[in-house]
C-alpha cells in the first residue's frame, strides 16, 4: 500500500528493495510504479522450488512463465524473474535494464533499473523467448516472441517471430520436447557496472565480511558469455550417453578447438555455457565416447544414448588442453562456489510460537522421523534373532510340544532328544512346513 501511495513522479522512491519470505510476486506491480526514473529495484526470491520447475503451473500463476526441470534451472529462474518484472513494467510504459542477476545458495536476487519510454517498450517482445527442451538428451532451443529489424531512415520495425525452431521429435535422440517460458534472453548483467563493483570491493576488502566470496562470484560473472542464455553441465552430457565424464578443461578445450566460445556460469560449478549448437556438442561427446567406449549391448535401442551414439560424428574433436581453457578466476583460486557451512543449512520454516525452542523441537522431531518409511539393511544374524521372538503356527493351534518356550525358529535338538520327538518339533524355517498344513508363506508373524 505504501508503494501504491507513491505512484506520482514527485513521490517515487530512488531505491526499492523487495526481500519478502517466499515469492515477491504480490509486490512487483506496485514496485515498478513506485520507483523513480532510472531508479534501482532489487528483488529477492526464495521460492526456488517453484522457479526451478517443481511446480510449473504455480510458477505461471506467480510470474507468468512456465518453469522446466532442467540442469540450468537456476539461470532459468533468474530469467523468469526478469521477464516478470519487464512484463509488469510494460503495463505502465516502463521497461527494466538488468544490472546484476545472482543465483546464490537457496535464492535468486536481481538488481534492475526502471525507465520510461514507449518506443523502448515495443522492443520488449523481442527480448523474451520460449524454450524447447528435449526430455531425452536435454538439448534446448530458444524461440523469441518478437522480431526487431532495421528499416529505412534508421527506424526499427517490429514483427512477430517465425517458428518453431524444432521438429516434433528431437533430431538427436528422437524424444519429445517440453515447452517452457517465456524467459528473458537478453544479457542479465551490465558488465561495466559489475566491473566497478568488483573494483570497489577489491580496493577496500575489509569493508565486507564476505568480500572474498563477492570477488569470486563477480569474477565468474565477468567471464560469462553475456549473449548466450542457459547452459549444459558436464554430468548431464556424460550421463545421457552413459560414459565417463571428461574434465572441465578437456571439454572446454574441445569447444575452443572447434571454433566456439565457452565460459562458466556462476549459477553452477559444472556449467558449460557455449554458443555451440547441440549437434556440435553431441559430436564432441561422441568423440569422447570413442576414447572411453560404452558397452553398446547394455543400451536399449530406444534410449537416447543408443540413438546418439549410433550416429558417426561429423566433427572431429581435439581434447588437447589449451591455456585459455582454464578461466582466470580458477587460476587465481578465488572462492567462486561456496560450500554449505554446516549440515541442514538453508531456508528455515516460518516463525512459530515458542521462538528458538520450537525450532529446536522441530529439528529433534525431524531427526527422529528421518527415514521412517525406509527399511534398514539387516544381516542374517539380526534377522534370525528377530524372528525368534515370534511364535510358530503350531503354538497358535495348541499342538506345539515346546509349550510357552516355543519360538519361530527352534534351537537345534539336544543329543538326548529322541527321533520321535524330532517329528513333533516346529520346523526350522517356513520352507520346511509340511504340505497342506496351512502354513503361510511369510515369516509366520500373523
Amino acid at each position: 500500500m505504501l508503494m501504491y501511495q507513491h505512484q506520482r513522479v514527485s513521490d517515487r522512491f530512488e531505491v526499492i528493495d523487495l526481500d519478502p519470505y517466499g515469492s515477491p510476486a504480490p509486490f512487483l506491480d506496485a514496485a515498478v510504479q513506485a520507483v523513480s526514473e532510472g531508479g534501482l529495484l532489487c528483488v529477492t526470491c526464495t521460492d526456488m522450488a517453484v522457479l526451478a520447475g517443481n511446480s510449473g503451473e504455480t510458477c505461471y500463476s506467480k510470474y507468468g512463465a512456465m518453469a522446466l526441470k532442467s540442469r540450468a534451472c537456476h539461470e532459468m529462474a533468474l530469467r523468469i524473474v526478469l521477464h516478470s518484472l519487464d512484463l509488469r513494467a510494460n503495463c505502465y510504459q516502463r521497461y527494466v535494464v538488468p544490472l546484476l542477476s545472482i543465483s546464490a545458495d537457496f535464492y535468486v536476487r536481481v538488481f534492475v533499473r526502471v525507465f520510461t519510454g514507449q518506443a523502448k517498450v515495443k522492443a520488449s517482445a523481442s527480448k523474451q523467448a520460449l524454450v524447447f527442451q528435449c526430455v531425452g538428451c536435454g538439448a534446448f532451443h530458444l524461440q523469441r516472441l518478437g522480431k526487431a529489424s532495421g528499416a529505412s531512415g534508421g527506424r526499427v520495425k517490429f514483427s512477430a517471430a517465425c517458428g518453431p525452431p524444432v521438429a516434433p521429435e528431437c533430431e538427436h535422440c528422437g524424444q519429445r520436447h517440453q515447452l517452457g517460458g517465456p524467459l528473458w534472453v537478453e544479457p542479465i548483467h551490465d558488465l561495466e557496472f559489475v566491473g566497478r563493483v568488483l573494483e570497489a570491493v577489491s580496493t577496500n576488502p575489509c569493508r565486507f565480511h564476505t568480500s572474498e566470496r563477492i570477488r569470486g562470484v563477480l569474477s565468474v560473472i565477468t567471464e560469462e558469455l553475456p549473449d548466450v542464455p542457459l547452459y549444459y553441465t558436464l554430468d548431464q552430457l556424460s550421463s545421457t550417453i552413459h560414459c565417463s565424464t571428461p574434465s572441465l578443461l578437456q571439454l572446454r578445450s574441445a569447444l575452443l578447438h572447434a571454433g566456439f566460445r565457452v565460459s562458466l556460469s556462476h549459477a553452477c560449478k559444472n556449467a558449460v555455457k557455449t554458443d555451440a549448437p547441440a549437434s556440435a556438442i553431441w559430436d564432441i561427446m561422441r568423440c569422447w565416447e570413442k576414447e572411453c567406449p560404452v558397452k553398446r549391448e547394455r543400451l536399449s535401442e530406444t534410449s537416447p544414448a543408443f540413438r546418439i551414439l549410433s550416429v558417426e560424428p561429423r566433427l572431429q574433436a581435439n581434447f588437447t588442453i589449451r591455456d585459455d581453457a582454464n578461466p582466470s578466476s580458477r587460476q587465481r583460486g578465488l572462492k567462486r562456489f561456496q560450500v554449505n557451512p554446516k549440515a541442514n543449512w538453508g531456508p528455515r520454516p516460518r516463525a512459530r510460537p515458542g521462538g528458538k525452542a520450537a525450532g529446536e523441537a522441530m529439528e529433534d522431531r525431524r531427526r527422529l522421523l528421518q527415514n521412517k518409511r525406509k527399511e534398514l539393511a539387516e544381516d542374517p544374524a539380526q534377522r534370525a534373532a528377530r524372528l525368534k521372538t515370534f511364535s510358530c503356527k503350531r503354538f497358535k493351534e495348541g499342538t506345539c510340544q515346546r509349550g510357552h518356550q516355543c519360538c519361530y525358529s527352534h534351537r537345534p535338538l539336544m543329543p538326548e532328544t529322541t527321533a520321535d520327538a524330532a517329528h513333533t518339533d516346529c520346523p526350522q524355517t517356513h520352507n520346511q512346513n509340511p504340505p497342506g498344513s496351512g502354513a503361510i508363506t511369510g515369516p509366520g508373524v500373523d
